[in-house]
């Protein structure tokens, strides 16, 4: 998903794409803008799923580990 980042004092689009933190300044009115984000993914990005697509759930206990 794709997020259009507009300048806040002339809505100029600055960049388009996702963020954690952002500091960019607009070009046409020369504003600094900070973006961060409101929330983190629920995954991690970049790690991937380690989860076999035909494992089962078991009863084993996890104590003994």
């Amino acid at each position: 998903m794709e997020n259009e980042i507009r300048c806040g004092q002339c809505g100029r689009k600055l960049a388009e794409g996702q963020y954690l933190t952002l500091h960019i300044k607009c070009p046409r009115c020369r504003a600094m803008n900070h973006f961060k984000a409101t929330s983190h993914t629920p995954e991690h990005q970049g790690v991937p799923d380690r989860t076999r697509p035909d494992a089962k759930p078991t009863d084993h206990s996890v104590a003994r580990r």
